[in-house]
């Protein structure tokens, strides 16, 4: 299998004990496997026919309703085959849950191509002025689309009409929300009636009813209006005219208003129909940018669910509303100094028919798993523990009584954010970890969850695919491994892991170091660090793949590096608390420390000459380097850079540096301390940018102007976010780089 070989994608067949395949053995020229999983048995053809089995219908282009829209859900892995049957070169993209089109390269007329994906993704093929041919959704099995022309673009839809409103699951009553106000309507006698309660000023009904099971009671929202923000973006060279166009989209920040809804609850067959508001005591100050409260019933109809994350990320409840008294009482509540990681770190499952739920916390400083009962709100017992986190919940089995995961950092000497695949029971008991390899690991399930094909890599290890069975992890067969013979034949080589101690001397960090192609050890190269120091998550890659920008730019004369400093997250409580109110920190105690210690073996990376760049949080960290580095770093790039969290969107900053907003948003301001600036800087924006307010950087800029400071500018016209990865932002930048860092 050659190294460009995707994960595998079975189709497993009726039974749900065989599958087959396609795999490569060399560079466009595949082949079809048909594997026994009872046995691990191996056949291979040429095509289908010759395993016995019929050849999949492929799906043409022209067939198919040209209907533009986003991804809506991700459902099971998947891909799709390409065929490009036309005589031009056509593009590919990812239509995002956002709706952003994201380039996924080209398809070559007359080629094929598979592409990993999943269920319920959307597809564009584009011709080469980039007018869309087809639109595809990944189905659960992979299949293959033949582009063959544009696609018929689908009938223009009636206009919609008024629904009667959500229907009583007993079929007695429907309502709705009307103007602001709630509307009964009797099904068996076709009667209406306008439903009132005693609401604060301004307060108005909004958003969706949801019926309790019984439909004996029924729950509205009801909050007042806020004022939106919304920021202008001028786009200077419109496509269809000479003149600027401006545009305005909602962009709230840290400190904006937020909504403050809270519950209303009906009892359609009472003597009044007067609603009863809730006590909002419980849920005062919530984060959210919904006017609307969604939660569940309990199946018997006497409680209501919901969330309440408190604005400032310091407090999580799960709450129960009482549907006879309209009492609230809280399940599991939740409190931290620092954050409360609400977005990457909140896993609940509710099984009603034995009154428990599985909540996952880091209250023990990792994320655990926990078994929670009800009606007590009391905790049963820990699920997991250890001095690793919990990273993702993949499938909870209620009669067996078990939880299946992923998991990192559980072997010593091994990379702590290689992901395995774990199982254990609710009362803790029979752990098990079901992966082997030394790598990060992703799983495919066979249908019936009987076996589980494990593909596993490092950065420095090509892919092995491997057939598990799922009761014990015990191995059915080798499928595939990956063989990079033709990649070193062309002087390639894999990128190295390197790891040293952070600022404390004692924490471990890990990063990897990317060579030129034509790397002499007798020369001196320059540093660069590609930066990006979120907290949501970590960013050195860990699984073989083609890291195409990093090589791409070592090719270009430097030893690139990557980092995971303190403050990114994966690595347990403590080492995420680092960014908090401290965006500015950016882990760079710990990248100098990484840098000079990976320096110290290898004479080849020369420290007099040390770049770094990235782009949004990672251009806010670039340019926070020639601030507060800049005896350490000399040259830097920032594209889009969210250079005060108080100009950026209010979700990502609050979440790190908390609210009200305080002076600590000052604290990690470039602008604030644009002063400071040592060294040579290059500030990169789209002008069309909808993530990161541009003025974030314009606001640098004329804080630069200010102090008096040289630095370069360059402002992308008719880019959006991520400016530095279009052709003339990558050209500005690798020029800039070279000018300033290469002898």
């Amino acid at each position: 299998m050659n190294s460009a070989s995707p994960q595998i994608n079975p189709v497993w067949l009726p039974g749900d004990t065989t599958f087959w395949y396609r795999s490569e053995s060399a560079p466009e020229t595949e082949r079809f496997v048909l594997i026994d999983a009872t046995t691990g048995k191996r056949n291979t053809a040429l095509d289908l026919a010759s395993l016995g089995l019929p050849d999949e219908a492929p799906v043409k282009s022209s067939s198919i309703e040209l209907e533009l829209r986003s991804t809506a859900r991700t459902g099971v892995t998947s891909g799709l085959r390409l065929v490009n049957n036309l005589e031009q070169t056509v593009n590919i993209f990812w239509i995002s849950q956002d709706g952003e089109y994201l380039p996924y390269g080209t398809l070559a007329a007359k080629a094929g191509r598979e592409q990993h994906s999943y269920e319920g993704h959307v597809w564009l093929v584009t011709d080469e002025r980039d007018e869309p041919l087809a639109v595809f959704e990944v189905g659960e099995t992979p299949r293959t689309f033949v582009i063959d022309g544009k696609g018929a673009a689908p009938a223009e839809p009636a206009s919609p009409k008024a629904g009667p409103g959500q229907v009583s699951p007993d079929g007695k009553w429907s309502a709705r929300v009307e103007r602001g106000t709630v509307v009964l309507r009797d099904l068996a006698g076709g009667r209406e009636s306008t439903l009132t309660a005693t609401l604060g000023e301004k307060e108005i009904f909004r958003g969706g009813i949801t019926w309790a099971p019984d439909s004996s009671t029924f729950i509205v929202s009801a909050s007042a209006p806020v004022t939106q923000r919304r920021i202008t973006l001028v786009e200077s060279m419109p496509k269809d005219s000479l003149q600027p166009a401006r545009k305005e989209i909602d962009y709230t920040k840290p400190g904006d208003a937020l909504p403050k809804p809270t519950l209303v609850l009906f009892q359609p067959g009472s003597v009044t129909q007067e609603g009863r508001v809730i006590d909002s005591t419980l849920f005062a100050e919530p984060f959210t940018q919904s006017h609307e409260i969604r939660g569940e019933w309990s199946p018997d109809g006497k409680e209501f669910y919901f969330n309440y994350n408190e604005r400032g990320h310091q407090r999580f409840r799960v709450l129960a509303m009482n549907a006879r008294s309209g009492s609230v009482r809280v399940v599991v509540e939740e409190s931290a100094k620092t954050f409360i990681d609400y977005s990457q770190k909140t896993s609940l499952h509710w099984f009603h028919g034995s009154g428990e739920l599985i909540w996952m916390s880091e209250r023990d400083g990792w994320a655990h798993l926990y078994l929670y009962d009800i009606a007590s709100g009391k905790v049963k017992n820990q699920i997991t523990r250890g001095a690793w986190p919990v990273r993702e919940v993949l499938h909870v089995d209620a009669e067996e009584r078990q939880v299946w995961f992923l998991a990192s950092g559980l072997r010593a000497g091994e990379d702590p954010y290689h992901l395995h695949l774990c199982r254990v029971n609710f009362d803790g008991s029979d752990f098990r970890r079901l992966s082997e390899g030394d790598g990060t690991h992703r799983f495919d399930f066979s249908p019936t969850r009987e076996w589980f094909i494990d593909s596993w890599s490092r950065v420095d290890q090509a892919p092995v695919h491997e057939l598990r069975r799922s009761d014990d992890g015990s191995l059915v067969c080798e499928l595939e491994r990956d063989d990079l013979s033709s990649l070193a034949a062309q002087g390639w080589a894999a990128p190295e892991p390197f790891t040293s101690k952070g600022r404390d001397g004692e924490t471990d960090i890990y990063g990897v170091i990317f060579k030129p192609a034509s790397f002499d050890p007798a020369k001196k190269y320059a540093v660069l660090e590609s930066i990006y120091a979120g907290p949501h998550s970590a960013f050195v890659p860990k699984d073989f793949g083609p890291h195409t920008g990093l090589h791409q730019m070592a090719d270009e004369g430097f030893i690139v590096v990557k980092i995971d400093g303190m403050g990114t997250n994966h690595r347990g409580k403590d080492f995420h608390d680092v960014a908090w109110k401290n965006l500015k920190d950016a882990g760079f105690p710990d990248r100098i420390a990484w840098i000079k210690a990976a320096a110290s073996s290898r004479p080849w990376m020369d420290l007099s000459r040390v770049g770094i760049y990235g782009g949004s949080a990672g251009g806010q960290s670039a340019m926070r380097a020639l601030l507060d580095h800049h005896d350490f770093y000399h040259v830097a790039v920032a594209d889009c850079g969210c250079h005060d969290n108080r100009m950026d969107k209010i979700w990502w900053n609050e979440q790190w540096m908390g609210w009200p907003v305080d002076e600590s948003y000052a604290a990690s301001s470039n602008a604030a301390d644009a002063a400071k600036l040592a060294g040579k800087l290059l500030l990169i924006v789209g002008e069309l940018d909808t993530n990161v307010d541009p003025a974030s950087t314009t606001q640098v800029v004329a804080a630069l102007q200010k102090a008096g400071k040289e630095f370069d500018y360059m402002p992308i016209i008719g880019a959006g976010h991520g400016a530095a990865e279009t052709e003339y932002g990558s050209q500005v930048r690798i020029k800039f780089l070279k000018k300033h860092l290469l002898k």
